[in-house]
């Protein structure tokens, strides 16, 4: 059994993996408990390595550290990837609003923390670490600590005290966060099913899914016209897929011309065929699916790294077939002949077996393929988020740059990334079950880093001193400022529960109340909520740290 002792007792990497995996598998394991209808969820793994530190069962600070930051960068990239395709559309429709609201919820922390420390003569020091963890603010405490170090006259017992009352308030910070969110459900007797049925129905809305319409031509006007003369179809982003034409239906192309008396397929967004019908004739008789006997439909996905970057306009003339709609994550719509196609696009084609099949075998078609993620880009996109990360901003009047650090930027690059979506033959799609397992793995890995690095002191910090009065301060940071913008936000802006969930998890940049969130509703709502505020979040809360280091001290 020596073997056995020196393996749990001296310091190795099959020590530092076991401890990990220990802690991991039981904090997953303590977070599926149910206590009055509620568990921890993910954020279990922060108590057992919590407890796992204090009774000094841990490894080297070393390979805590390189966890810790591996694990937040693995998770903030697979959420980026997973918010990126609808990341455009919610910042224009709702990210204003979100990042008004996170602003003034950052900046109502900073305030309550000054107006404790200068009330109760705590030292400005521990009022940032308060600050800090109560808002679950990794980067702002390193920024602020930064700062201190480098003022005149600062002794070693100082510059712990940033530390320790980020150790002290850091458990509550996820706790509280967590709270807000169930106090405010059950205030407003939310429903979660019903939350994200009218998310989905508003986004739907909101991107315009195509639809749709058979017309007759009754313009004169259009009268041996050919399609791609009708400059209206490719300005409206309407594709005319089927003619029927003296009682056969042929497959529509830029050639084809239309002739008074036809009836067309149009497929496009509701209010776009709205406005055609004006334009060509009201509705037609019959259904031209219903006698298009000659015609089929198929629905393809892109596996083949020889189809993407392919136009639609040469797909359309390459298989003589008509692309109606293609849908990507989130999102769906009506793609003009000079889009191209991305890995991963599921494609809507109408033509003949001939046609349809020439397409399939082109575009690849392979869910084997699909759900086989490709490794290089997921390297590659880290290592683009780990620079922009480390590449200070100098800001005018601040003592030294500031970062996004290694969240903000990993975050950011999936979000672009995500929605460039191919460069060349390499793509950056991620398979749904990869990213799960790439976001789950990420988050555990950074709980479990920080439960056994704050574990050794948290207790006795807790119980000496002014622990447990540090304690119930930064529950005040966390709690004052989300509940009262949270209560407004649902109450004068109607804010979606999901989305109100998201811009108090990212308000705090908090990967545990994210993933709490998240088990509430498959819904993305949460989720791109969070991205949305992230960013400026993550800036505004490492500026205001330094500030206040900088104006009070």
């Amino acid at each position: 059994m020596n073997w056995f002792i020196e393996l749990i007792s001296e310091e190795s990497v099959p020590h530092s993996l076991i401890v990990i995996s220990l802690v991991s598998a039981s904090g997953l394991a303590l977070g599926r408990l149910k206590l009055f209808n509620f568990n921890l969820g993910i954020a279990g793994v922060l108590f057992t390595g919590l407890a796992f530190g204090h009774f000094e069962v841990t490894i080297s600070s070393e390979i805590l550290y390189f966890l810790r930051e591996f694990g937040l960068i693995l998770f903030v990239y697979a959420i980026g990837l997973q918010v990126g395709p609808g990341f455009i559309h919610a910042f224009y429709h709702h990210g204003i609003l979100l990042n008004i609201l996170a602003a003034t919820i950052v900046l109502l922390g900073a305030l309550t923390a000054v107006s404790i420390g200068l009330i109760e003569n705590i030292p400005i020091a521990a009022i940032v670490g308060l600050f800090s963890g109560a808002t679950t603010n990794t980067p702002s405490l390193a920024a602020a600590q930064e700062v201190l170090g480098g003022l005149p006259m600062i002794d070693a017992e100082t510059l712990k005290l940033p530390g320790m009352g980020y150790a002290v308030a850091y458990p509550f910070g996820i706790i509280g966060i967590i709270l807000s969110m169930l106090l405010i459900k059950r205030v407003f007797n939310v429903m979660i099913q019903h939350e994200a049925d009218v998310f989905s129905r508003i986004q739907r809305a909101n991107t315009q899914a195509p639809v749709w319409k058979d017309l007759t031509v009754e313009n004169p006007n259009l009268n041996n016209i050919a399609i791609g003369e009708i400059s209206f179809f490719e300005a409206m982003g309407v594709v005319v897929t089927r003619i029927l034409h003296d009682g056969q239906v042929h497959v529509a192309s830029i050639d084809s011309k239309l002739h008074t008396g036809d009836s067309i397929r149009l497929v496009g967004s509701p209010k776009q065929l709205a406005k055609l019908k004006m334009l060509i004739g009201p509705e037609a008789i019959v259904n031209l699916h219903d006698i298009s006997s000659n015609l089929h439909t198929g629905r393809f996905v892109v596996t083949n790294k020889k189809a993407v970057g392919q136009s639609i306009a040469h797909l359309r003339a390459l298989f003589g077939v008509t692309i109606s709609r293609i849908h990507r994550p989130d999102v769906e719509f009506t793609p003009t002949g000079a889009m191209h196609v991305h890995f991963g696009d599921e494609l809507l084609a109408v033509g003949s077996k001939e046609g349809l099949a020439g397409l399939e075998e082109l575009l690849g078609n392979s869910l084997e393929t699909l759900n086989h993620p490709q490794i290089v880009p997921i390297f590659i996109g880290i290592g683009l988020g780990i620079l922009l990360g480390s590449w200070p901003i100098w800001i005018p009047g601040m003592p030294s740059a500031v970062k996004l650090g290694l969240a903000g930027g990993p975050l950011i690059i999936a979000i672009i990334l995500s929605r460039i979506g191919n460069w060349g033959t390499m793509t950056w799609h991620l398979p749904k079950s990869s990213n799960i397992i790439l976001k789950d793995m990420g988050i555990v890995l950074f709980l479990a880093a920080v439960g056994l690095h704050s574990g050794d002191r948290f207790i006795e910090t807790l119980i000496h001193g002014d622990g447990f009065y540090w304690m119930a301060c930064a529950a005040l940071i966390t709690l004052l400022p989300l509940l009262l913008v949270g209560f407004f936000a649902r109450l004068f802006f109607k804010l979606n529960y999901l989305s109100l969930c998201g811009l108090l998890a990212g308000s705090m940049t908090d990967p545990p109340a994210l993933a709490f969130a998240n088990g509430l509703s498959p819904s993305p709502a949460v989720s791109i909520a969070y991205a949305t505020v992230y960013p400026l979040v993550m800036i505004l809360r490492i500026i205001a740290a330094q500030l206040m280091i900088i104006l009070l001290i």
